[in-house]
């Protein structure tokens, strides 16, 4: 009688599974995304003059529209200050925003974006990265708002809490209408049509809002259009943070409104992206 003997199969040298992979290439992703955003703060810093706009627009709107406007329009600059500044914090975004655009469309042209292309990189990489760049040049520009507001004796209420609440909430605003210009400039054929599409969005939804005057002496048409205009909403919010009032419905509508833009046009930026690059 013969005895066969059983030896196991062999099985093949084990593999990392998917699931193991995928904490790594987050890492990565998250690696080159901070790279990214380093190289633009970079860029930033070698050429201090890019700063210009975001440091000297807030000051210049307010003391254009504090002191040419403020007696006409509230009676009292002071009254003015209190209604005017907290909606600036979102037109402070907005016009930092539609820069953005305009930057990209001007890398892709001149090449800078081929070298993304032979890099092992992800796509989204270099816009979130452009992104969380322009989140800082926007703090630096909130900061600049706020600092100036307190010089000319503006009230905040609500003490420094509702502050930072208002300029987290404008901060989200803007890097959602971040990603509508890097669209933007993703889309057309040069910076200056970016430009240009970018100021016919910007010039009616900030004025056809309730940033720089109430709205209650308005038409009825246009009041209908401000009610919906979200730069509308944004500046109710900064206002009732800053100065106190109802917040919820107010700041829901900005969240729904930045989670909204964002979810529509991140997906096609990156899209277009990797079709351009």
């Amino acid at each position: 009688m013969t005895t066969t003997t059983l030896t196991p199969a062999t099985r093949p040298a084990p593999t990392a599974s998917t699931a193991a992979d995928t904490p790594t290439r987050v890492r990565d992703h998250l690696r080159h995304i901070g790279a990214l955003t380093r190289r633009n703060i970079m860029r930033i810093k070698a050429d201090p003059e890019s700063m210009f706009d975001a440091v000297l627009m807030p000051i210049i709107f307010t003391l254009l529209f504090v002191y040419v406007f403020g007696g006409a329009v509230s009676g009292s600059q002071q009254a003015y200050k209190q209604w005017l500044i907290p909606g600036l914090l979102g037109t402070t975004g907005m016009n930092l925003a539609m820069a953005v655009g305009t930057g990209l469309n001007t890398d892709l042209q001149t090449g800078v974006m081929d070298r993304f292309r032979t890099l092992p990189i992800g796509r989204s990489s270099v816009l979130v990265g452009k992104m969380l760049a322009e989140a800082c040049r926007g703090l630096v520009s909130y900061t600049v708002l706020v600092c100036f507001a307190l010089l000319l004796g503006m009230d905040f209420k609500t003490g420094p809490l509702g502050v930072l609440a208002a300029v987290g909430l404008s901060l989200l605003f803007g890097m959602a209408l971040v990603w509508v210009s890097m669209l933007l400039g993703l889309v057309l054929k040069s910076a200056q049509a970016v430009q240009g599409l970018g100021m016919l969005v910007l010039m009616p939804l900030q004025f056809g809002s309730s940033i720089f005057a109430p709205t209650a002496t308005m038409p009825g048409w246009l009041q209908a259009f401000t009610k919906y205009n979200p730069l509308s909403n944004l500046a109710d919010a900064c206002r009732n943070l800053i100065n106190g009032g109802p917040l919820t419905h107010s700041v829901t509508l900005v969240l729904l409104w930045s989670l909204a833009i964002t979810a529509v046009t991140a997906p096609l930026a990156v899209s277009r992206f990797r079709k351009r690059t």
